[in-house]
């Protein structure tokens, strides 16, 4: 395992928790603006979103963006 490697995995708990927190975070507003809401269609949903937006970053990542940080 090499340096970033280690690096990644000692953060890698905080990272999903910071996830899980955006996740639930919207589901709460999704909840305040539709009450009424099929929870599991929201989550669905958001998820979706969520996935779209690591693709964007892995899409990103190939085309060399992320190289300067």
């Amino acid at each position: 395992m090499d340096a970033v490697e280690k690096e990644m995995e000692s953060r890698k708990n905080e990272i999903i928790k910071e996830l899980e927190l955006l996740f639930k975070t919207n589901m709460k507003i999704t909840d305040w603006d539709v009450p009424e809401t099929d929870d599991n269609e929201a989550a669905m949903i958001l998820v979706n979103i969520l996935q779209e937006g690591l693709d964007k970053i892995k899409e990103d990542i190939k085309a060399g963006k992320f190289t300067n940080y």
